[in-house]
């Protein structure tokens, strides 16, 4: 089949690298090869393979060919830096136009499921919600963070840690095994309501059956209106169906907190986090202004004094792998975190690589990639 037959293969011929499709045109022309890709990232990953050999098997289909798959990694396994993921092997002219678009689906995958491994492991006690959607350009891009997030939860949690419990929308719940997504109010909906409590009420008058998270930082009152929230509705309070969020803006520090009040909410909680030596970002997790260990921990200490300790606490803004780790040597009384940044922050690091690395059966790679050279491995075979 051309390269630019049908649909499907002109969207193929559109996308990719011009000198591939240029690549194909001239082996169709001076007799094809068979040979075998090695793809690998240059960082450590956790293997998050599906969505790339998804797509190859929709190519394979639309060809009418064969590709022998070398999986050496299953999916959520760790995978070191430089280390071969998977082998393909199958026709050049059938495979040489389609490596710039195997690499977008796998590149991205594998670092994101990682940095959400990491961040699981940071934290192990508490839950996480991932909100992807807001991080990402689109919905290719959201369905894959969320399958990797997905991936590296699971990783995680077979270390013990607890892990992602969903996520925030319906589209790509069923990569957590839900039926949709998670989340109650947005800071809209308070500001429509012009009280925190007002806005509650609506929520629960709403969805009377649900279970209820607050956000709290809306006016700057998160104590007092958790407490007000919580007078309201008694019954969920003491039922545990009663959440309160904070997203406290970086700019301010939580209600009756300041600097001297935040040391002061640490040293009667977990006084070795301030103790040891820390770096100004690591202070700033634990006292300084938004969302710090000090206020966690302010805010559990006032519902746990007003007689509410089943009452959870989700925490949101700039929770990444670092500010897990903070926010566990603290001992931070956190229930669940919403986190859309296992997104990387340095995109560059999402590149996957292939090579070519055996030309009908005579393993050859330029000089410098010879680790890739393959070997043993179970092999299977995509279409036919």
């Amino acid at each position: 089949m051309d390269a630019k037959g049908g649909a499907f293969g002109r969207d193929i011929a559109a996308r990719t690298d011009a000198y591939f499709n240029r690549t194909r045109q001239i082996v169709a022309r001076f007799g094809d090869k068979r040979v075998t890709y090695a793809i690998f990232l240059r960082r450590p990953v956790i293997c998050a393979p599906a969505l790339m050999l998804d797509w190859l098997r929709a190519v394979v289909r639309e060809r009418q060919t064969s590709v022998d798959v070398d999986l050496v990694y299953q999916e959520g396994d760790w995978v070191g830096a430089g280390e071969p993921i998977v082998y393909l092997t199958g026709s050049l002219v059938q495979l040489s136009d389609v490596e710039t678009l195997l690499l977008q689906k796998i590149g991205p995958a594998c670092v994101a499921a990682h940095n959400a491994y990491q961040m699981a492991l940071a934290l192990p006690g508490a839950a996480f919600l991932a909100m992807e959607a807001r991080h990402c350009a689109g919905a290719e891009m959201q369905d894959m963070m969320a399958y990797a997030a997905s991936v590296g939860s699971r990783a995680a949690q077979k270390e013990g840690a607890k892990g992602f419990i969903g996520n925030a929308n319906d589209g790509t719940a069923h990569w957590f095994g839900a039926p949709r997504g998670f989340g109650t109010m947005p800071h809209s909906l308070i500001g429509y309501a012009g009280s925190t409590v007002r806005a509650a009420e609506m929520f629960a008058e709403t969805f009377p059956d649900e279970p209820m998270t607050v956000l709290v930082d809306y006016f700057g009152r998160e104590v007092s209106d958790a407490l007000a929230v919580c007078a309201r509705f008694p019954d969920l309070a003491r039922e545990g169906r009663l959440s309160f969020r904070l997203d406290t803006h970086g700019g301010r520090f939580l209600e009756g907190l300041d600097p001297p009040e935040s040391y002061a909410v640490l040293e009667r909680h977990s006084p070795g986090a301030i103790r040891r030596y820390r770096s100004e970002t690591e202070l700033r997790y634990l006292v300084g202004t938004g969302v710090s260990a000090a206020a966690i921990w302010k805010l559990r200490e006032a519902l746990d004094s007003a007689g509410w300790p089943k009452v959870r606490i989700v925490v949101s803004s700039g929770f990444g792998v670092d500010k897990c780790r903070v926010m566990a040597d603290a001992k931070a009384p956190i229930d669940v975190v919403g986190t859309g940044s296992f997104i990387p922050d340095l995109w560059h690091e999402t590149y996957a690589t292939a090579d070519i690395v055996d030309y009908e059966g005579v393993p050859m790679v330029k000089v410098g990639r010879e680790f890739l050279l393959r070997r043993n491995g179970a092999r299977r075979k995509v279409g036919g």
